[in-house]
Formats: C-alpha cells, sequence, structure tokens
C-alpha cells in the first residue's frame, strides 16, 4: 500500500523501499561483477598493481553509495487531472510530461528483488513509443501499483485517444461514415483512372 494516499495534483515519491532496492542492487552488483575478478587481482597482484586497480574500484563504490539517497530524493511524479508529469537526475535533471490522451498502455513489472522489497515499477506506453521496447515513462518504487494503474487508466478512459497534431476525434454518425466510404471511392477510382 502506499503511505499516503494519492492525490491528484500533489507530488509523490516511490516508497522508502526503493532505496533499500537500490542499495541491494549495488551490494549484488558489487558481488557478482566485480569480485570475482577483483579478488584474485588483489591476491595474487604485486601489491602496487592491486592498488593501483582497487582504489579507484572502491572510489566509484563509495559514490554510488553517496548518489543513492540523492537520487532517491530528487524523483518525483505527479498525477494532475490532464496528465503525469516527473522528473528525477541529481546532476542532469530530467523531466517529462504524459498527457493521457496519448497513453496507450500501462504495465506493471516486478522483479524477484523487487518483489522482495515489496514494490513494483509502472511502465507507461504512448502512442508514439508503443512499437518501441522501451515505455516513455517508468514510475519506479511503486507499493501499491495497481492502484496507481487504475487511477491512470481512469484519467485515459475519459480524455479518448487524440491523433497526432490534431483536435480529439468526435465519433462519426452513420452519414458521416457512408460520406466518408464515398470520399474514400472517389479518390481510389481517380488513382485507378491514372
Amino acid at each position: 500500500m502506499l503511505l499516503t494516499p494519492l492525490r491528484i495534483g500533489e507530488a509523490f515519491k516511490p516508497a522508502p523501499r526503493f532505496r533499500s532496492y537500490l542499495y541491494a542492487s549495488l551490494v549484488l552488483t558489487v558481488l557478482l561483477l566485480i569480485v570475482p575478478w577483483l579478488a584474485p587481482i588483489i591476491l595474487f597482484s604485486p601489491a602496487a598493481v592491486a592498488v593501483v586497480i582497487t582504489a579507484p574500484v572502491l572510489a566509484v563504490i563509495v559514490f554510488v553509495v553517496y548518489w543513492i539517497p540523492l537520487y532517491y530524493e530528487s524523483i518525483a511524479y505527479r498525477l494532475t487531472v490532464t496528465e503525469i508529469t516527473w522528473q528525477r537526475g541529481v546532476w542532469f535533471r530530467q523531466t517529462g510530461i504524459v498527457p493521457y490522451n496519448r497513453i496507450t498502455n500501462v504495465d506493471i513489472v516486478q522483479g524477484p528483488l523487487m518483489r522482495f522489497f515489496s514494490f513494483s515499477s509502472v511502465r507507461v506506453q504512448t502512442a508514439g513509443y508503443s512499437a518501441q521496447a522501451r515505455a516513455e515513462i517508468v514510475l519506479n518504487g511503486i507499493a501499491d501499483p495497481k492502484d496507481l494503474q487504475e487511477k491512470i487508466m481512469g484519467f485515459v478512459r475519459r480524455t479518448g485517444p487524440v491523433a497526432v497534431g490534431g483536435e480529439p476525434e468526435q465519433p462519426l454518425t452513420a452519414d458521416a461514415t457512408v460520406e466518408e466510404l464515398r470520399a474514400i471511392r472517389r479518390l481510389l477510382e481517380s488513382l485507378l483512372e491514372k
């Protein structure tokens, strides 16, 4: 569950467990990707070589430990009546706006480590990004993803889609549909004559 109720127009942050997840990811990365090649260097290389290689690696790890809380504090999401806004980044700030009328899909993703920390990621895809493998926006650290997904999809259903660069499409009446089909037929006939 969310620690505080999600209110329209108010910023919300990832669950506090998201910070623990980032630390756990760092520990797993160090144990699985760094220790296997660094340990033999420390044990079997001359001391000078071991220090030259180990010092920068340790500096990067300490930097990431320092960076994680700063990054967590920089993340903010907001739902308004017309769009989702987000911001994140410590040195390089990123912000984005995703209007509800462009959203085509809202997925919930939860890996094993996320499941352990009891949160999920909510991935929002739009018409422009639907052919790509990545989402336009990923809301990380969501403790109650179903609630957020339903809120977003409720707004999406109320706003309806917008054609690229156009106004909201109006439903066609039977007469308008017949007239549109006649126009298409005339266009096809004129193309066949050429």
